[in-house]
């Protein structure tokens, strides 16, 4: 079962980025309530990493267990480790360093550091991904995710952003990364933002997510936005790919409403 996209828009990227990150702690806490631990999958870009500043200041961060999120990235750039391009380094800035997170549960993709190519660091996080999904089968044996691949844990939340070409994650239109339908993580080159080498979540990991997040601000995206919704091939408009298993969110500000189809968007309170 997968769901039907669900727009909600937002007077502007401040408003947005609140209202997400409202949305976010009460999932948590939801979640945690029933599995007693969740996994979100971060992304960065403005809204992704500004989202995790407002949910790092909102007074009602302490209502989650932070001991017990489990975080993964989309993607990353395969860059240094401590080079302020990744998704990692500026959520640790904005979030993780203020929280009391348990570090053995924040799993970043590799870094130059460690690896030689990307296709490498990809397969390591692979690897990673696997390990805990096999730990978590071993200690829950519920039937909460059905037919979902061996390979991944159960991914609560997954959070995307979208540039202006449509790109998710770091799967781009055409590449091989978007076409990809049987690896959980790939290496990308030549990126045609930089960097250009980056690890990235295929579409068939990203949709194996109870809810998947767009998060989107900008009339530079308003394009790939309408694109996406208006049911566009995933191949040229990589944003049409990800759909939920249970939610499909497109929370957005109204610059990158501009093109919606408007019998798409619902009245979708927070944390509804």
């Amino acid at each position: 079962m997968h769901a039907e996209p669900r727009v909600s828009i937002h007077p502007d990227s401040k408003v947005l980025m609140a209202a997400i990150a409202a949305r976010l702690i009460t999932k948590l806490v939801d979640v945690q309530d029933k599995h007693g631990e969740a996994t979100v999958v971060l992304t960065g870009g403005t809204v992704g990493i500004g989202t995790l500043k407002a949910v790092a200041d909102s007074p009602a961060a302490p209502a989650v267990d932070w001991s017990k999120v489990n975080f993964w990235w989309g993607d990353e750039r395969f860059v240094a480790a401590d080079s302020e391009d990744r998704n990692t380094y500026q959520a640790h800035q904005a979030l993780l360093a203020h929280l009391p997170v348990d570090p053995d549960r924040v799993h970043q993709p590799g870094s130059t550091d460690d690896f030689g190519t990307s296709e490498q660091a990809a397969a390591a996080y692979a690897a990673d991904l696997k390990a805990s999904a096999e730990a978590e089968h071993a200690a829950d044996m519920s039937d909460d995710r059905p037919d979902a691949p061996s390979e991944l844990p159960r991914f609560d939340v997954l959070l995307l952003g979208v540039g202006p070409d449509a790109h998710v994650a770091s799967l781009f239109p055409e590449q091989a990364g978007i076409r990809e339908k049987n690896r959980m993580v790939v290496g990308v080159e030549n990126s045609p933002k930089p960097p250009p080498s980056r690890i990235s979540l295929t579409l068939p990991a990203i949709n194996t997510a109870q809810e998947i997040w767009m998060v989107v601000a900008g009339e530079d995206k308003a394009g790939a936005v309408g694109l996406a919704l208006a049911g566009a091939n995933p191949v040229q408009v990589p944003a049409a790919g990800p759909v939920g298993r249970t939610r499909t969110l497109w929370l957005i500000d109204e610059n990158a409403a501009s093109r919606v189809p408007q019998q798409l968007v619902r009245k979708d309170p927070a944390g509804a």
